[in-house]
């Protein structure tokens, strides 16, 4: 009797499966004959939790996937740097103090914390970090600062773009770049009413404008172009006009912008500063010497929030700075190195090294910004079942945004490109694992990949 009931249990399994399998098939080969995917391609692969797989349909192809990407770089910051990994930003000095007086320069160095004066995090916002920066120096007696304020950025190399970025995202907030030191995450912002700008969040330091802009449509079409280092700033395409709008942009120099703010601080809170405002690169680009605080004279350590919490708005908002900040700080941590080029391959070795086919991840960014990004449907869900069982698990899952069909999935939308990797619980207990990436596509594809997923519920 318990022999037959097995097999009929076995039997009702298999059938359910192959039920859902068929379903899966047709959604997605419906999508596929329809007439806006005659150029499309696509990779699809879902599995349950124990990794039995449900549905392939080219899982092992490499398409471009937008920012799922993101997937793999958190997965992989997590279990290399930990949950409780923080940044840390530090103020120090040179020469010496007598009488109040600083006979020397003021430094402000970090590691390349992407989350200094951001205001996602309550207790992290730049109000904070200011009070905390003064008062420090304050309580070291410093009333005067004979010298400068030296900005020291060079914790990452000069590269803060990863290579293969198009030059449309540049200027625009989600393409910002990362520096050894990060402000208000290198964003600003802009009121703008028509063509006419009427409020900046903070003057953007020495940047001088060119306005193209021009009125018509119902929403935002507008482009910023900014490049780091640089003093000039392009916005063109359209806005609605008599509404005011707010467009953001990518700081060309956050650590710039950041010490221009800091001397405003000294002088609101009574610190006599006649000094200039320097960036070790703006001095290496002067062909001059860069400088390091002497170790001995710290005076202030700010440490950012902890990684998990990071991860959360990484992948709850697609940061796609924070991927930058994280690659580069693996290729510093484990390799020597902080490159994209140096952390790309420790990212793609670390996955290597969890069993994915090397040739289905072939990583151009942390962020998925870069269309040079290929990466398999099938690659994504091994990465999720191997998150799956780690003791980060919750972290990293707790990340992962509900969607409009009230799927638990990491989004990815670029020109051409729409994707979804996560986990779904069927209402009959059934658990998922899966991801879908269209490339080419003509039309949006969110609803479309929406509706194929639907099946699974």
């Amino acid at each position: 009797m318990k022999k037959a009931f097995a097999v009929l249990t076995l039997s009702t399994q298999i059938f359910f499966a192959q039920n859902i399998t068929q379903k899966l098939d047709d959604a997605t080969k419906n999508l596929m004959n329809s007439s806006g995917a005659v150029a499309t391609n696509l990779s699809f692969y879902v599995t349950d939790e124990s990794g039995n797989l449900i549905y392939d349909y080219q899982g092992n192809k490499g398409l471009s996937t937008a920012s799922t990407q993101k997937i793999f770089t958190a997965a992989a910051a997590l279990e290399t740097l930990g949950k409780n990994y923080t940044f840390k930003t530090t103020s120090g000095y040179s020469g010496n103090i007598s009488g109040g007086n600083l006979n020397g320069n003021l430094f402000i160095s970090s590691n390349g914390d992407p989350t200094l004066g951001s205001w996602r995090y309550d207790a992290y916002k730049p109000d904070i970090f200011k009070k905390k920066l003064i008062e420090a120096i304050k309580v070291s007696g410093i009333t005067k600062i004979s010298g400068d304020l030296i900005i020291d950025d060079s914790y990452f190399d000069h590269q803060t773009i990863p290579g293969g970025w198009p030059w449309d995202d540049l200027g625009n907030y989600y393409g910002a770049g990362i520096w050894g030191v990060n402000w208000r995450e290198n964003q600003f912002d802009i009121d703008i009413n028509g063509t006419d700008f009427k409020d900046f969040s903070y003057p953007l330091e020495g940047v001088k404008w060119l306005n193209d802009l021009k009125t018509g449509g119902s929403s935002d079409q507008s482009l910023i172009f900014t490049a780091p280092h640089s003093d000039v700033a392009l916005i063109n395409g359209t806005l609605p006009e008599g509404k005011t709008v707010t467009v953001s942009g990518s700081t060309p120099n956050p650590p710039l912008q950041l010490g221009v703010e800091v001397k405003q601080w000294l002088k609101d809170s009574g610190i006599d500063f006649s000094g200039k405002v320097v960036t070790n690169s703006q001095l290496e680009l002067e062909g001059k010497q860069a400088l390091e605080a002497p170790k001995n004279n710290v005076i202030f350590t700010y440490q950012s929030p902890t990684l998990d919490k990071i991860i959360y708005w990484f992948l709850r908002k697609s940061i796609n700075l924070y991927g930058e900040a994280l690659i580069k700080t693996l290729g510093k941590e484990k390799k020597g190195n902080p490159s994209f080029k140096s952390g790309v391959a420790y990212l793609k070795e670390f996955w290597k090294s969890k069993g994915i086919n090397a040739n289905m991840i072939n990583f151009a960014d942390g962020s998925g910004l870069s269309p040079q990004n290929y990466v398999a449907a099938k690659a994504e869900v091994q990465a999720l079942l191997y998150a799956k069982k780690q003791p980060w698990f919750e972290a990293y899952y707790d990340g992962f945004p509900t969607q409009d069909n009230g799927m638990k999935m990491k989004s990815g939308t670029m020109k051409d490109t729409k994707s979804f990797a996560g986990y779904y619980t069927s209402k009959d207990g059934k658990k998922y694992v899966f991801s879908i990436i269209i490339n080419n596509y003509q039309g949006s594809g969110s609803a479309e990949l929406q509706k194929i997923l639907n099946v699974l519920k």
